[in-house]
């Protein structure tokens, strides 16, 4: 395993961190606790000292299996965790009040949660979504303010944002502007390349940590979504994935592979070395239910990136669509 700063936090991160969303339960289905916390077990074994999890996955469910895991650990380990807006919409709308997402008390009560959950301070405590509008709040001063005291009472330690979904522009302004923000988390695949154009430039320039994430398209780039395939009714990605979505993915996946596989054994490898070639990347967070997985993940971290010229030609691979929606 390879290691990188976390931007300006002072935390080195491992380049390969453990993405605690699949195992929060609730919208993944067929997964279960036990095998949650071997794979947890076996992705630290391999390296791995960044876990990012939120309040929100299992409603704290995820957040207190990692609690779990860390309490037979000896080894220093980051976690971050993200408050949820309080409206519950993700991602946040245009228009949105920040007071309907962000109020100060509901920061302070859900912060307060997430350590109780972790059983320490939390390394990085993220806004779950963000619209750059809520700094022209007046009631945005406040929320501040309250993070800067939870930062002082040793709640957290640092602060962070979670991106909306394939809309990196949404968050140029904090990055530009806010000094207390520190990380930002977003989307950033072989699909998605659009963090390229202004955002990670900027977090270049101000020194801010970057956490790619979806590095898999939710699955897309594993090479398993393909006509027919199907999910439980309670699983997330039953709406994901619903109508011709499966069949429009195995058709780019059908002319992605082959280029991909030229520096890589497999998909979801290419797929990890594509966001760990962008030097302004500090870790990417797939999601690791299995101890398979979590081995093969963490062994991407050997210090290869892709080539200039693979990195160029899979420009024209980058698609443009939002099955979020």
């Amino acid at each position: 395993m390879r290691y990188r700063q976390l931007g300006r936090t002072g935390i080195t991160v491992s380049e390969i961190g453990y993405g605690a969303w699949g195992i929060g339960g609730a919208m993944w289905q067929g997964g279960d606790d036990d095998a949650a916390v071997t794979a947890l077990g076996a992705a630290l074994d391999a390296g791995c000292t960044f876990i990012d999890t939120a309040l929100a996955y299992g409603n704290g469910h995820s957040e207190r299996l990692v609690a779990t895991v860390l309490a037979g650990r000896k080894e220093p380990v980051a976690v971050a965790s993200k408050i949820p807006p309080k409206n519950q919409v993700w991602p946040a709308k245009p228009g949105t009040p920040l007071a309907a997402a962000f109020p100060a008390d509901w920061v302070k009560k859900c912060a307060e949660r997430s350590a109780a959950n972790l059983g320490r301070p939390v390394d990085l405590l993220q806004l779950h979504v963000w619209r750059d509008e809520w700094l022209q709040a007046p009631e945005w001063r406040q929320v501040e303010k309250t993070l800067e005291l939870l930062i002082a009472s040793g709640e957290l330690r640092h602060v962070g944002i979670s991106i909306n979904d394939h809309d990196p522009g949404t968050a140029l302004e904090a990055v530009r502007q806010v000094d207390l923000f520190s990380v930002v988390q977003v989307i950033y695949n072989v699909f998605d390349q659009s963090p390229e154009a202004a955002l990670l430039p900027a977090c270049r320039e101000r020194k801010i940590g970057v956490i790619a994430r979806v590095p898999f398209d939710e699955g897309g780039l594993t090479g398993k979504i393909v006509p027919g395939v199907t999910f439980p009714p309670d699983d997330w990605r039953h709406r994901y994935f619903q109508g011709d979505r499966p069949a429009q993915v195995a058709a780019r996946v059908a002319k992605l592979q082959p280029v991909l596989l030229r520096e890589a054994k497999t998909l979801p490898e290419g797929a990890l070395r594509f966001c760990l070639s962008h030097p302004d990347v500090s870790t990417v967070i797939p999601g690791m239910r299995t101890t398979e997985h979590a081995k093969a993940n963490c062994a991407v971290s050997d210090g290869r990136v892709l080539s200039a010229g693979l990195l160029q030609e899979l420009k024209a691979h980058a698609w443009e669509r939002n099955f979020y929606d």
